[in-house]
């Protein structure tokens, strides 16, 4: 099992050492002409980035003073989502980079075709050429007697140098200097095309920082929409079993707040009002609340004291909740005035109301018993469970559930991630059918590590439950 482990690390660490070499080489190598101060940059770049990335998580995990993780998480979280950003984008761009380069190729073609093939001709009647003087043999090869001598061939030769150098401005062989020639200058050349290098290093450039603006422009607008808060979302859920009198009941659905060294007591208010805005007769909070102990996010839940809803406000644990001490925080909730459902189930005017723990305080003890939830209930009556993971849907299933209530997926949070959520849960978001019951899975209110959602937007959702019978 060890060795498994250590090459499944060593694949992981392979793979993210390419990735980031890559993004480097494309980013920086390729877009200097040499190495330099911009090389080096980059690479600190990049390995800094990675650096406070892994120190937050660790930070995080391991309970360092608050101050700390607050300081390393903007950066080091916000780097992970630029990381991956920058990756895809630069993986986009060898599709763009070839292209570009054949169409600066073929305009230069153009440009040179251009300036080779310019006509001369203005408009105005071309000047007649004079013809060239006829060259005559020397005064000798007149006098009688002696024979005649046929003019040389060349134009540009002056009587008497037959047989002479034909550099111009040098004296013949007969000390007669040559006639310099006026005729038809040789044309000027045409500008040479851009080297190829040079062209390369354009078109890397060009796609290196189109690249890059379109990383950090994701990565802002999705932290932008996380920090903003969550938007409501509405959805109308049939139950077959619900009294006429329940049609319309409204639940608020809220999810994966992860209040933590990033999101605080501001963001938690923003929740909240949200919430009471939508008026619900009831508040399921399905699980990962925190990220961190009640000694340190104590302040930053305190607004949840102030959600109101006629028939209460519950709350389930999520996987997190054991990561940060599920104990203390299902303490704190009830403090808050939230009624905590541990493998329990409250008898609404209209339907059963159950919850129960998260898979993961099953290695604490506290794992999800649904026979203790739901095991005695009238199954004459609807019945609505929280449960903060998907995959909690088989067992409700089994136990006659009539709608399970989820969090966990975040919705993928950052695309492509809803691919990787889609194979770990049997539905990432929104309402599904398994037999008779339903699974509604909302993306969460906040965001887990990077305060950025891109492709999955954050959301509180009211579900209305409906009559059959109205």
């Amino acid at each position: 099992m060890v060795i498994v482990f250590v090459l499944v690390a060593s694949l992981v660490l392979a793979v993210v050492v390419t990735a980031n070499w890559y993004v480097w080489r494309r980013l920086f190598r390729d877009t200097t002409s040499g190495p330099g101060l911009v090389r080096r940059a980059g690479a600190v770049l990049i390995a800094g980035g990675w650096v406070l990335a892994i120190t937050a998580l660790v930070a995080e995990r391991s309970g360092a003073p608050f101050w700390l993780q607050q300081v390393l998480a903007w950066p080091g979280f916000l780097w992970l989502a630029l990381s991956i950003y920058l990756l895809l984008a630069v993986v986009a761009g060898e599709i763009v980079r070839p292209l570009l380069r054949r169409f600066l190729e073929h305009r230069a073609r153009r440009t040179d075709q251009g300036l080779h093939g310019r006509s001369t001709d203005t408009g105005a009647p071309a000047a007649a050429t004079p013809a060239p003087e006829p060259v005559t043999a020397p005064a000798a090869a007149s006098r009688p007697g002696t024979p005649a001598t046929p003019p040389p061939s060349r134009t540009d030769q002056a009587p008497g140098t037959e047989g002479a150098p034909g550099t111009d401005g040098v004296p013949g062989t007969d000390g007669v200097p040559q006639r310099l020639t006026t005729a038809d200058p040789a044309p000027a050349p045409a500008p040479a095309a851009p080297a190829g290098p040079s062209r390369r290093l354009f078109v890397s450039r060009v796609v290196a920082g189109a690249a890059a603006a379109a990383a950090v422009g994701t990565v802002g607008y999705g932290t932008y929409g996380v920090l903003r808060g969550p938007k409501v979302k509405r959805v109308t859920v049939p139950l077959a079993k619900l009294p006429r009198a329940a049609h319309g009941y409204r639940i608020a659905v809220v999810s994966d707040v992860h209040l933590g060294p990033v999101l605080g007591r501001g963001f938690a208010q923003k929740v909240v009002d949200t919430i009471n805005g939508t008026q619900p007769d009831l508040i399921a909070v399905v699980g990962d609340l925190v990220d961190g102990s009640v000694k340190d996010l104590g302040p930053a839940a305190a607004p949840l004291a102030q959600l109101r809803a006629r028939h209460g406000s519950y709350f389930v644990t999520g996987n997190h909740e054991y990561f940060s001490g599920a104990e203390q925080w299902v303490e704190e909730v009830r403090r808050l005035g939230i009624d905590p459902l541990e493998n329990a189930r409250r008898e609404m005017p209209y339907f059963d109301l159950a919850g129960v723990n998260d898979v993961a305080g099953e290695d604490e003890g506290q794992g999800p018993d649904f026979a203790k939830a739901l095991g005695d209930r009238d199954t004459a009556r609807a019945c609505v469970l929280l449960a903060h993971q998907p995959v909690q849907i088989h067992d409700a299933v089994e136990h006659g559930v009539d709608l399970q209530l989820s969090g966990h997926t975040h919705g993928g949070q950052l695309w492509p991630g809803n691919l990787v959520a889609a194979g770990a849960n049997p539905t990432v978001a929104g309402l599904d059918r398994y037999g008779d019951t339903q699974l509604y899975v909302s993306r969460g209110a906040g965001a887990w590590g990077p305060p950025t959602r891109v492709g999955a937007p954050s959301d509180i959702t009211v579900i209305e439950l409906a009559s059959k019978q109205a």
